[in-house]
């Protein structure tokens, strides 16, 4: 058993490696078999085309984002605010550092997207759908919404956060503004834009901002009791 996933895991981070450096695209079975040194036959033992091996490693990039999560609520002495804070700092790090996993992560809430709805659904490639692993992901994808679901609680309860909020809708609205923080650094980033905004000053302000809206103001978070009389 231990010798079976180790292949696998050979085979994943063999994938891994080709997709960073060729892509997806380009990057073919047997080139996976090549570089994990088995054949080709055993890597298709293991994962039965290419889209079955990048829904695999899908699923381990979900289980990696999930951790990240969990450093951070198990970060003692910090309240709801600077963990959600915590959580963006180490989301946009992953992105940096497991860009082949990010981008599975996003691909897959793109295919879930379609997937949610049964006129799209058609237009999702069959092999996916055959895959083990793609029903796995269908499984486990809400587990890391979760633990920020609870982070955000927490900062409800500890005051950190205002109380009006709710943690469902928050948490959804934050996770949606941290992929588009990321995905708006390569406009930020470029030097011949016209807006004045340099890339070292985009998530310091990004953050504040974010702090300002899940803290709100002291009228927000306690509301004026409004006294009326029956008669």
């Amino acid at each position: 058993m231990a010798g079976e996933k180790n292949k696998e895991k050979l085979i994943l981070d063999s994938a891994v490696a080709l997709f960073t450096s060729k892509g997806y695209q380009a990057t073919r079975m047997e080139d996976v078999a090549k570089k994990a040194g088995i054949s080709k036959g055993l890597t298709y033992f293991y994962y039965k085309n290419k889209e079955d091996l990048f829904m695999a490693l899908s699923k381990k990039a979900f289980d990696q984002f999930k951790e990240e999560f969990r450093e951070v609520l198990r970060s003692k002495g910090k309240n709801g605010m600077e963990m959600l804070c915590d959580l963006l700092a180490k989301l946009v790090n992953f992105a940096k550092e497991q860009p082949v996993y990010y981008q599975a992560v996003l691909n897959f809430l793109e295919v879930l997207k379609k997937y949610n709805q049964p006129a799209l659904r058609k237009e999702i490639d069959p092999l996916i759908l055959d895959s083990v692993h793609f029903h796995k992901l269908l499984e486990i994808h809400h587990e890391p919404i979760k633990l920020g679901i609870q982070m955000v609680s927490q900062g409800i309860k500890d005051g950190s956060i205002r109380p009006e909020l709710q943690p469902e809708i928050t948490f959804y609205t934050v996770w949606a503004m941290i992929i588009g923080f990321e995905k708006i650094s390569g406009p930020v980033g470029y030097e011949s834009k016209e807006a004045k905004i340099s890339a070292e000053a985009w998530q310091p302000g990004f953050t504040k901002l974010m702090q300002d809206m899940l803290r709100g103001t002291i009228q927000a978070s306690r509301p004026a009791i409004v006294q009326t009389s029956l008669f």
